[in-house]
């Protein structure tokens, strides 16, 4: 499970929110349901990712965080030989909760669908 101590650590201080994305943007993309998330197009790498923090709640036992993540799709063109369709990136968004324990700071990522 992955655990995210650094920003159980900070939480708290003003630094949480900066901490958080920080982190979210530098993680390995297949760490997040990014690929989950799509809407638009049929694949990602999670390039040109950004994040908003939503909402932010200290519960029983954990820190739960809603995030919107933006990143870039793609949808593949032909692979004929003759069709110059080239492939296309495409702005995509999704919402994702991080439920970190407060003592272990180990961390459930989960894809919020409507």
């Amino acid at each position: 499970m992955l655990q995210l101590t650094t920003v159980l650590n900070a939480w708290g201080t003003p630094a949480f929110e900066e901490t958080l994305k920080n982190l979210i943007v530098q993680m390995d993309a297949a760490l997040l349901p990014l690929q989950q998330g799509l809407s638009q197009s049929s694949y990602t790498d999670g390039a040109g990712r950004s994040v908003m923090i939503l909402s932010m709640a200290d519960e029983a036992g954990f820190i739960r965080v809603k995030t919107g993540i933006f990143y870039t799709g793609i949808i593949p063109g032909c692979s004929c030989a003759d069709d110059p369709t080239p492939m296309s990136e495409i702005a995509e968004h999704c919402e994702v909760q991080f439920d970190i324990d407060k003592i272990t700071a180990e961390t459930t990522i989960t894809l919020l669908t409507d």
